[in-house]
């Protein structure tokens, strides 16, 4: 295994193990079982007198010189491979014109060094050469030899075209093509008797051209002379006409710009009078304004005295009103301070009797619920309600101020007198029950309800609802008690 590295217009040919047919690369591995060829891209210059013969059957010979070589730039697909690298990858392409002209250089390659580079630089000039001579008379023989002459850029251009179609199959490019001069064939004179007419026609034209030229001289001469003549004399009063002109533009340049320098001066004083008085104008307007404005700063500096004058008095009779008025307010508010607090202190003693009040019927409230406590055990004592009843009225002397009271009640009247009887007698003449405490307490208690109503009648004396209120409970206690005796003895 070896590198090798191709000269810059070299290449290199790489055939055997991993390649198809040819690889074409600038630099690469060259491994086992692989072959590695070196070959040059210069072009070559291939000049031939080829001997050809026209439509007409008229031979001539011609020297032509071609530059061809391979062509570098049809590469194909052998173009994208990796220079230096063998890559497997790369797909080989029939079509890449150096891997076409490296197989043509392989047919004739030899073994030996020297006679290798000669064999195969011979191979590809016969091939060369053969293209060139047979597709040249092939383009002749389809041709008169006046097309050739008359018609030579095409046919260069059909030459060119024809040989490049077939030195492209071989990966070549012609470069350059130049035709040379037509020349006679062996044993043939015909364009030296072209050239011997060519010559006397010439030389025959030459001498009428020579005459013809000497009389268009001679005649052109005299020609120029007074055409010239004509032009100077034209000239000159053209140039007399101008000079006149001229003459006149100047004049009339001169009087215009006089014209025009006497209007700029007057314009100019009249603009310089027109600025003096609007200067004197202004310069008045201005005093004017300076007056005007020192009147109003007067007016306005006696206005502002009489206004700061006004402002005082003012702001004085605006602090006396405030005074004053704080004065009425002070005393407004003290007043209802006063007042308030006067309110307060009723409000306060009105509460206060209230709540004095309000202690003393609990208290009272109390004492009465002390007093019918006390009372009811007193009753409870005295055997029930009827003899607290008249405990209570012998010790407050109640008989004594009710017997009074009706002794007084009755002077100079005629008393009422009201018998009750308090209850029936037996037929014994005794009432039943008689002498027992029972019936004792029930006609005591039968009794008062009229001694009290008729003692209401007769003095006005009621007494007082709770007393008499219980004395009808204890009378109808008595009462009850008496019927269910009485239904008890039945």
């Amino acid at each position: 295994m070896s590198y090798r590295i191709a000269a810059p217009d070299q290449y290199l040919a790489i055939t055997g193990m991993g390649v198809k047919t040819v690889k074409i690369t600038k630099a690469a591995w060259v491994w086992p079982f692989q072959r590695c060829m070196r070959f040059s891209v210069q072009p070559h210059d291939y000049a031939r007198n080829l001997q050809a013969m026209t439509k007409e059957k008229l031979q001539f010979l011609l020297p032509v010189v071609f530059t061809v070589g391979p062509d570098v730039n049809q590469r194909g697909a052998n173009s994208d491979a990796d220079d230096g690298h063998d890559n497997e990858r790369v797909r080989e392409d029939k079509g890449d014109s150096l891997m076409k002209y490296a197989m043509l250089l392989a047919d004739r390659e030899v073994e030996s060094g020297s006679n290798k580079d000669q064999a195969t630089q011979s191979h590809v000039e016969n091939i060369v050469n053969g293209i060139i001579e047979g597709e040249v008379r092939v383009l002749v023989s389809s041709m008169t030899m006046e097309e050739i002459f008359t018609e030579r850029e095409v046919f260069k251009r059909r030459i060119f075209k024809n040989i490049q179609s077939e030195l492209a199959q071989f990966g070549l490019k012609i470069y350059n093509a130049n035709v040379k001069e037509l020349r006679d064939a062996p044993n043939s004179v015909y364009f030296e008797s072209l050239s011997r007419k060519a010559h006397e026609g010439a030389t025959n034209q030459s001498r009428i051209d020579v005459a013809e030229a000497q009389l268009r001289g001679n005649v052109g001469e005299a020609q120029r002379r007074g055409e010239q003549e004509r032009e100077i004399a034209k000239i000159n009063a053209e140039t007399a006409v101008q000079k006149t002109q001229r003459d006149i533009d100047r004049a009339e340049a001169e009087a215009h710009l006089s014209t025009r320098q006497a209007g700029f001066n007057r314009d100019v004083e009249i603009a310089r009078v027109t600025a003096q008085r609007e200067l004197q104008s202004t310069d008045e307007d201005l005093k004017r304004q300076v007056e005007v404005k020192r009147a109003a700063a007067e007016m306005e500096r006696l206005r502002a005295r009489d206004v700061v004058k006004a402002t005082i008095e003012r702001e004085s009779a605006q602090q006396a009103a405030d005074a004053r008025a704080y004065e009425i307010e002070a005393d407004a508010k003290a007043r209802f301070e006063k007042s308030q607090h006067e309110a307060d202190a009723a409000a306060y003693a009105a509460r206060i009797k209230a709540e004095a009040d309000l202690v003393a019927a609990r208290m009272q409230a109390d004492g009465l619920s002390a007093m019918a406590e006390a009372y009811g055990k007193m009753a409870q004592a005295f055997g029930g309600p009827a003899g607290l009843l008249q405990y209570l009225m012998i010790e407050k002397g109640t008989y004594q101020d009710l017997a009074a009271a009706n002794a007084n009640a009755i002077q100079g009247l005629q008393p009422k007198i009201s018998v009750w009887n308090t209850g029936a007698a037996t037929e014994g003449g005794a009432g039943a029950g008689a002498g027992t405490g029972t019936e004792t307490m029930r006609n005591l208690y039968q009794m008062l309800p009229p001694l009290m109503t008729t003692i209401n009648e007769q003095t006005g004396i009621t007494l007082p609802e709770w007393q008499f209120g219980r004395l009808n409970a204890a009378t109808d206690a008595v009462r009850q008690e008496a019927q269910d005796d009485v239904n008890g003895a039945k």
